[in-house]
């Protein structure tokens, strides 16, 4: 692997972890927004300190050849207890049954962080390592120990921590199924890494020369895992915002025609708010639903109910369902308003009588919600609409003549 593909999961786990330091401070009583933060900082802390150049600066800084190896596999013992603490609070449960399992699981994790730094100072490795330190010292009286406690460390929590959320993801939906997906993903990534290095260590044990499977194979296996893990974490927190900016931005675009529209014509409009370029897309929405209710509560006079009759009638020769005519008969009567209000702004005494029932029929059309308002929108582009355009057009070239 190169430098940059520990540097840049780093950085970037950094940026998120600084931006969860808001939720921290207000929810620091929370242990599952404890616990979120500690996966994401300990997931950082392990890239940056995994990198090749870390670790040699790490040894020189301290003077001690090898001093990184227990470093790093401390960080990532931590890393793994942080996975099986923040899926125990996650799940949920009686308090008390959530506390004692993770008292359980940090008890257990921390004699196996107190062991490795114990091991390495009994151990002797004398020559500086920098990518295959396991496999070089796979050998060697107590460095071999700290090397077997932390692999099958992290592989008690992948194996762990993997059941858990299959078990747990036939329970759930929505997002929150999906970020445990990704999160038995990202654990089975971690499960390989773990028997890849273990098995080139029992190779060394037995005389071969598998050193690939850890050297090569087992670092993009972990940086995956690690990375896809910490999205599974994060996703069911962030997913639904995710959704609601997505869904606001989808609403805001479906509404262009209508706005447009309304907007497009001659006349005296309302100024429009000034809305700041960084405004969330929830208020851009806001402000073009409230200006096109505003417009359509102008253009009551010049509503002909006769016109969405017979667009509504169109639809329903043409097989329609009758929810749909209903929409596709308010937005020919819209048009047909627009192009009335065109002409002139006074309403035609003709068809004022059927102002009313117009006025009513596009309440009704409408309904509550924007779902109705983006319907009418996109019934724009309906032929029966188009129809009712070119014979209002027609109505007012004839009528100037």
């Amino acid at each position: 692997m190169r430098n940059s593909d520990y540097y840049f999961p780093a950085v970037a786990l950094g940026i998120a972890f600084v931006a969860k330091l808001p939720a921290l401070r207000r929810g620091w009583r929370s242990p599952l927004v404890r616990s979120v933060c500690f996966l994401v900082f300990a997931a950082a802390i392990c890239f940056f300190f995994a990198a090749p150049p870390t670790i040699e600066a790490v040894n020189d800084l301290t003077g001690i050849p090898n001093f990184s190896g227990p470093l790093v596999y401390c960080v990532m013992c931590a890393f793994s207890c942080a996975c099986l603490v923040l899926i125990v609070n996650w799940r949920g449960g009686p308090d008390e049954t959530v506390r004692r399992s993770s008292r359980r699981w940090i008890a257990g994790y921390t004699a196996a962080i107190i062991a490795l730094p114990v091991f390495f100072a009994l151990g002797d490795a004398p020559v500086e390592r920098l990518r295959d330190l396991d496999t070089y010292y796979a050998t060697t009286p107590f460095i071999r120990e700290m090397i077997v406690t932390y692999l099958v460390a992290h592989m008690v929590s992948a194996v762990v921590t993997t059941a858990l959320c299959v078990r747990w993801a036939r329970a759930v939906g929505d997002w929150l199924r999906v970020g445990l997906v990704v999160l038995v993903i990202g654990f089975v990534l971690n499960l390989l890494f773990g028997l890849a290095k273990l098995t080139a260590v029992v190779a060394r044990w037995t005389g071969r020369d598998w050193d690939a499977l850890s050297t090569t194979l087992a670092p993009p296996i972990v940086a995956a895992g690690g990375l896809i893990v910490t999205v599974g974490f994060l996703l069911p927190l962030l997913g639904p915002q995710i959704s609601d900016v997505c869904h606001a931005w989808i609403t805001y675009l479906r509404l262009g025609p209508l706005w447009r529209q309304l907007r497009a014509t001659p006349g005296d409009h309302a100024p429009l708010p000034q809305i700041p370029w960084w405004a969330a897309p929830d208020m851009r929405l806001t402000v073009r639903e409230t200006v096109i209710h505003d417009e359509l509560l102008k253009l009551q006079p010049h509503l002909d109910d006769c016109v969405r009759q017979r667009a509504h009638d169109a639809a329903i020769d043409s097989h329609a369902s009758p929810q749909d005519a209903e929409v596709v008969g308010a937005a020919a009567m819209v048009v047909a308003a627009v192009e009335a209000s065109t002409r002139t702004p006074e309403p035609d005494p003709q068809a004022e009588s059927r102002v009313p029932a117009g006025a009513v029929a596009l309440t009704a059309a409408l309904g509550p919600g924007r779902g109705r308002l983006v319907q009418l929108s996109r019934a724009l582009h309906s032929p029966f609409v188009a129809a009712a355009r070119k014979e209002a057009a027609t109505y007012s070239e004839s009528s100037t003549r």
